[in-house]
């Protein structure tokens, strides 16, 4: 990553040592970077992805939630330490696998993240221009110019380095979190049973089985956050040397402590409030739960809200992928036998990502979605299966083999890649 910033790092850790004993500042910017990259705009689609499937499918996601993120992330962040001091993860593979498998997990690594990146790009324009035009009755920009704005504004953030976006992230977590429990709170009066209606009747074994199968990569997907778990194990090895699996593993249980229930909370306050054929209606307006709210309730606070938690959503995903976005482009070009300096190769990873994110945002085709679809098997390839794999044949992590939570990682990463993939085809 950015060089003057890791410089600058390691200067704070010479002069400041660490106590694995004692949880700092940095601990907890990292644990809201994490949390602010996972929690994002796919937060607002969860309630009513997750609770189609009816009551008894949604408690047993709920149950799985903590342990399915918690465990896959662990084991990449786990990775990505058994390599190299300052290795990031498309080093890692190449030192555990090889030239040619680093070459082909480093491509993988970046078309499965940067469709994502594009998304978020098209999205953050929808959203201020939608805002603009509705909310404050002001007629927006050209589309282009918009665009071009929001994503340099983004990308001023991200030329500040690797620890200035981590910040800038764990910053716009405080009001997203506010955002999220308001909404959840303010839906309490509100609460009529609505999925309750499906806990009476237990539904048969072979349906319950299928529903959560299609259901467990909504699940994955809506808490991933394997972008930045590169950047965020590089650094806490860089801070902590031989403690950095503990520390890393203290941050990232926090961490996803505090989004699987800030995010079950909101999601059982919206399908406690909505029946399951207004989750259906909201699926097929494809509607986020925040746009079908505000119409359900007319409601101006949250038709106001609903606009600004979005754009502060997007914003923060969109820095949290960049950072593997880029770190995956930067790990191409080095390995097409390239060696700019490292500003020149920091100026071509951004020059490249500003003026695609912009043409597409400018664009704004409808098969972003398909392409987001179409990296999700990579991604859970990438975050489940991966990290088990080089526990198996890794001299360096094999102190982490025999344990039963490999298995339940490997089970968890087939299900939602077989899922995807049936997906795809139906």
């Amino acid at each position: 990553m950015n060089d003057q910033a890791n410089s600058v790092s390691e200067r704070y850790v010479a002069a400041n040592p660490v106590s694995l004993e004692s949880w700092n500042r940095h601990d907890t910017t990292w644990m809201l970077g994490l949390f602010g990259t996972a929690i994002g705009a796919g937060t607002l689609f969860l309630p009513i992805n997750a609770g189609l499937g009816g009551f008894w499918p949604l408690l047993i996601l709920a149950l799985l939630a903590f342990p399915m993120t918690f465990y896959a992330h662990r084991g990449l962040t786990r990775f990505v330490l058994s390599g190299r001091e300052g290795a990031d993860i498309t080093q890692v593979v190449e030192e555990h696998f090889g030239i040619k498998a680093g070459a082909l997990i480093t491509l993988l690594y970046f078309f499965a993240i940067f469709p994502i990146l594009l998304i978020y790009s098209v999205a953050l324009t929808n959203t201020v221009g939608s805002f603009l035009e509705h909310q404050l009755h002001i007629a927006p920009p050209p589309r282009a110019i918009l665009s071009l704005v929001l994503i340099l504004g983004l990308l001023v953030v991200v030329r500040c380095g690797e620890q200035v976006i981590v910040k800038a992230m764990s910053l716009m977590v405080y009001p997203f979190i506010v955002a999220l429990l308001f909404l959840a709170v303010f839906l309490i009066p509100h609460w009529n049973g609505g999925i309750l209606s499906t806990a009476s009747t237990l539904p048969e074994p072979s349906a319950l089985l299928h529903t959560l199968w299609l259901a467990i990569p909504v699940m994955v997907f809506s808490f991933n956050h394997s972008p930045i778990i590169s950047a965020f194990a590089v650094d806490q090895k860089r801070r902590y040397g031989e403690h950095a699996e503990a520390r890393s593993s203290q941050i990232l249980s926090r961490a996803h402590l505090l989004m699987v229930v800030m995010v079950l909370f909101f999601v059982f306050s919206c399908v406690l409030t909505l029946s399951p054929a207004q989750l259906a209606e909201a699926k097929a307006q494809n509607l986020s739960i925040l746009s079908y709210l505000a119409n359900h309730f007319n409601n101006p606070t949250i038709e106001f809200a609903a606009p600004l938690i979005a754009f502060v959503a997007i914003s923060k995903s969109f820095l949290g992928h960049y950072i593997g976005a880029s770190e995956g482009l930067k790990g191409l070009i080095v390995k097409s036998g390239r060696r700019p300096t490292p500003k020149t190769l920091d100026r071509m990873t951004a020059a490249f990502m500003l003026v695609v994110c912009w043409l597409v945002a400018t664009w704004n085709p409808s098969i972003l979605r398909m392409i987001e679809t179409l990296g999700g098997p990579v991604i859970a390839a990438i975050l489940f299966l991966m990290p088990m794999y080089a526990i198996r044949k890794v001299p360096a992590m094999a102190r982490y083999r025999g344990q039963a939570s490999n298995v339940f990682v490997v089970a968890v990463g087939l299900v939602a890649i077989t899922a995807l993939v049936y997906s795809l085809s139906a």
